[in-house]
């Protein structure tokens, strides 16, 4: 693909694919800001409110291995194409809606479009760039975009839903939305799947992404419901037999939706694990530290989204440009240890916060250090799960990376609620005042988070030298 395309013009392909996978970023945040508004005017219940939330990220994490899979059998940009215009209309349906049974389909459909952008964006920045040096570069500039969309997502959401009113939350994707799709017309060629004429492993399909819509499911609910209730054990145990009727079709059928040989490549293996927990820690601490900006220290919407602003031109000064250099310099395993551990000090320093907390004591340094760490280890990991896969498999790998990154943050941010929730209630029961317990669960819940991102620190080191990726992909495509 690439030699059809001279070098500005794949840059300038580069800027529309991440314009296109920050707006399926920007929806997992953005709706957060504008849920209080959205239940008066439609009469949400409390319990049923968190469809609006649950029901984007049951298709979201359900169909992202599916869509990098399609990407690989009918073409990438096909596939971006469809999953981008799937998610454009849902967005209008969502900025149209006047009922809650309406915003909450067109919210599964708007995940069902969003995995495949995702699942498949990747893959298209991976074909566009084959130089090592362009290459990293590209993925710090899709890891910017991917780790920074979130908070922008709170702060444009809080524009939004303040100054208007909460349809243009969805509203704002329509015109994106449009010119992305035009411009992928102009500027990305057309093309076969690498794995064309290959047959759709339509079981494995079936039954994988049904193990994931319930342990998505699962998770996101099991505060709700209870960890030990009858549901959500019910709900994992299936999720579970699932799982593992679907390794047993990958193993038999000729032609597997998600071929095993690939996880015989130990920097495969590896980064996801590491992704597992970077995300779990890095979901939790976006959204408790939110909370704990708004209802500990009492910042406004606008306030919370200005308070993430260090951490992203931090992440935008590395993303941009210096984590492609130090991984030049350095090579992936490094880079992404170092970064881990920065970030996990800076989790750590959340963990310290006090109820009477200030900005410049207590949340700049926690903020700059995350941005720094997520800054140098996002793109080690994305190129750690993607340097040694065929053409044929990229849209997979892809899948199985953002699903990596989704089940962890959802999983993460479902514990260390967890955790954080029973430790306020254990302090509110001993007689401790409301701001304290509140302050003192969120700080349980930094505690864990750190000590997850420690944890992918330490394994980042067992990645493969990037000098052994020529033959190890050999060996896999031998197995293969």
């Amino acid at each position: 693909m690439t030699k059809h395309i001279d070098g500005q013009k794949r840059w300038l392909a580069l800027t529309v694919l991440c314009f296109g996978v920050l707006m399926i970023v920007l929806d997992t945040t953005i709706v957060n800001v504008a849920l209080p508004s959205i239940r008066s005017d439609l009469g949400f219940s409390e319990t049923s409110l968190v469809w609006v939330v649950n029901a984007y990220m049951l298709t979201f994490g359900g169909f992202l291995l599916l869509g990098g899979r399609l990407g690989d059998l009918y073409g990438h940009r096909r596939l971006f194409l469809i999953g981008l215009t799937l998610f454009t209309l849902a967005s209008l349906a969502c900025g149209m809606a006047n009922s809650q049974a309406l915003l909450i389909g067109a919210r599964a459909a708007q995940g069902l479009g969003g995995a495949v952008v995702s699942a498949v964006a990747l893959s298209l920045i991976m074909d566009l760039f084959t130089e090592p040096a362009e290459r990293a570069k590209a993925m710090g500039v899709y890891g910017f975009v991917c780790a920074g969309g979130g908070s922008i997502g709170v702060l444009l959401g809080g524009v939004l839903t303040s100054e208007f009113n909460w349809h243009w939350i969805f509203l704002v994707n329509l015109p994106i939305g449009v010119a992305v799709f035009a411009l992928c017309l102009v500027l990305l060629p057309d093309g076969r799947g690498q794995a064309a004429g290959e047959r759709l492993d339509v079981a494995g399909a079936a039954t994988i992404t049904a193990s994931l819509m319930l342990a998505v499911y699962a998770i996101v609910n099991g505060n709700e419901a209870g960890w030990g209730s009858a549901q959500s054990i019910g709900l994992l145990a299936a999720a579970v037999a699932l799982l593992a009727l679907f390794l047993g079709i990958e193993a038999r059928v000729r032609a597997p939706l998600v071929p095993l040989a690939l996880f015989r490549l130990r920097s495969v293996t590896v980064a996801n694990i590491v992704g597992v927990l970077w995300a779990a820690a890095t979901f939790a601490w976006f959204f408790i530290s939110a909370l704990y900006l708004q209802l500990v220290l009492g910042y406004d919407a606008m306030q919370v989204g200005l308070s993430f602003l260090p951490a992203n031109l931090i992440m935008a000064a590395f993303s941009l440009g210096l984590s492609a250099k130090i991984v030049m310099r350095f090579g992936i395993r490094l880079p992404l240890a170092a970064g881990l551990l920065v970030a996990a000090t800076g989790l750590a320093l959340f963990a310290l916060a006090p109820v009477d907390g200030n900005f410049t004591m207590h949340v700049l340094p926690g903020m700059t250090l995350l941005g720094i760490g997520a800054g140098i280890a996002f793109n080690p990991v994305l190129l750690a799960a993607m340097s040694e896969i065929e053409p044929g498999q990229s849209g997979l790998a892809s899948g199985v990376v953002n699903t990596s990154f989704m089940m962890g943050g959802a999983l993460g941010l479902a514990v260390l609620a967890s955790l954080a929730a029973a430790r306020t209630e254990g302090l509110l029961a001993a007689g401790t005042a409301p701001a304290v317990a509140l302050n003192g669960g969120y700080q349980i819940a930094f505690a864990v988070g750190a000590v997850f991102a420690a944890a992918a620190a330490l394994l980042g080191i067992l990645l493969p030298d990037s000098r052994q990726h020529a033959p190890a992909q050999a060996a896999v495509s031998a197995a293969s």
